[in-house]
């Protein structure tokens, strides 16, 4: 089977939307805030949202289940307070347990975290716990920026962020390292502020000792790791110089890349420079990049055919599809046996 593990609901109904334009203007003006019970959203309306967007699509390009988690650039965690945050998440991760309620062989969801800027990440941890024993979650989204682009949060190796480690290594659940919205005006969303998230987070690692300290916490870095592999060499060096282990040894026990890259020569110099198991295949459909490329005629998101094109041994390439996200992903593979998958 074809597992991609980075999904996001980017087409949910616009009364989410709504709802949330509501939040943020109730900050101001509080009598105008919507109550949880404002938001009504029907299955009916789940099911349209997501028959003629993902899964269509899905179907169209041979995945059979995707890790499906709130919308990235919606997060937002630098809207408001803890309790807007908070408001917000359950929210958002409600909306996706109930997608992968309706179509449970084919959604399996993962939490966003209710983040704030400067704010002890603890704070998180009922919501994490709420999303894995009640929802089912396989995985949850971490932010190391809640500011917005403006980079107030320590690095991910500091110890505020250890009580989510812990919590992590308890319910053996691995975090994609993913950021939201940037309201930094030299930082596009998507095409600055998420890639050099992605490459920040992976100094971060290196410069630290992490895994030490959690020897079994799995981190997923998105977008193909940014830079990270287009730049193996320096990382390598830079490794050395701090005085640490081969990457292989520091990192590469712990973290993971996945394939959403969206041109062939990227996808190919991911898989030729990054080992094998640590790679996730992924697509991030219906976000960042959403047209047909017209150099191949079909979508930029289609990762599948840069995989399927690239010359890999059938194993790696069964590995990358599947069985890496068993692996990195326990709660997906115990979801996926009681299928009889």
């Amino acid at each position: 089977m074809i597992i991609d593990c980075h999904g996001h609901y980017t087409t949910a109904p616009p009364a989410l939307a709504a709802w949330r334009d509501r939040q943020i203007a109730g900050l101001d003006d509080p009598a105008s805030a919507p109550s949880r019970a404002d938001l009504e959203i029907g299955d009916d309306e789940l099911r349209e949202s997501i028959e003629s967007n993902q899964l269509r699509l899905m179907d169209e390009r041979g995945i059979d289940l995707t890790v499906f988690s709130p919308r990235a650039s919606f997060m937002a965690h630098h809207v408001g307070d803890f309790k807007t945050s908070a408001a917000w998440a359950s929210i958002c991760n409600e909306l996706c347990f109930r997608v992968s309620s309706l179509y449970p062989e084919r959604f399996a969801m993962a939490a966003m975290l209710p983040q704030s800027p400067g704010v002890d990440p603890a704070t998180c941890l009922p919501e994490l716990t709420r999303c894995v024993e009640e929802y089912g979650a396989v995985a949850l989204n971490l932010n190391p920026d809640p500011s917005g682009g403006h980079w107030t949060a320590p690095p991910l190796t500091d110890r505020s962020w250890y009580p989510v480690y812990e919590k992590m290594a308890e319910y053996d659940i691995p975090a994609m390292v993913h950021v939201s919205t940037s309201v930094n005006p030299a930082f596009h969303t998507t095409g600055a502020h998420y890639l050099n998230a992605d490459t920040t987070a992976f100094m971060q690692l290196v410069q630290g000792d992490l895994f030490t300290d959690f020897p079994t916490l799995r981190l997923v870095i998105p977008h193909g790791g940014g830079a990270v592999p287009y730049h193996w060499g320096r990382f390598r060096g830079l490794a050395m110089a701090l005085g640490k282990p081969e990457l292989a040894e520091h990192v590469l026990n712990n973290v993971f890349f996945d394939t959403c890259v969206y041109h062939q020569p990227g996808i190919d110099l991911l898989l030729d420079v990054v080992p094998p198991k640590n790679i996730l295949f992924a697509s991030e459909m219906i976000g960042a990049v959403r047209d047909i490329d017209p150099c191949t005629g079909f979508h930029f998101d289609d990762t599948r055919r840069y995989v399927e094109a690239a010359a890999l041994p059938a194993e790696h390439r069964s590995a990358i599809q599947e069985h890496n996200a068993r692996t990195v992903y326990p709660r997906l593979d115990a979801l996926l046996k009681r299928q009889g998958r």
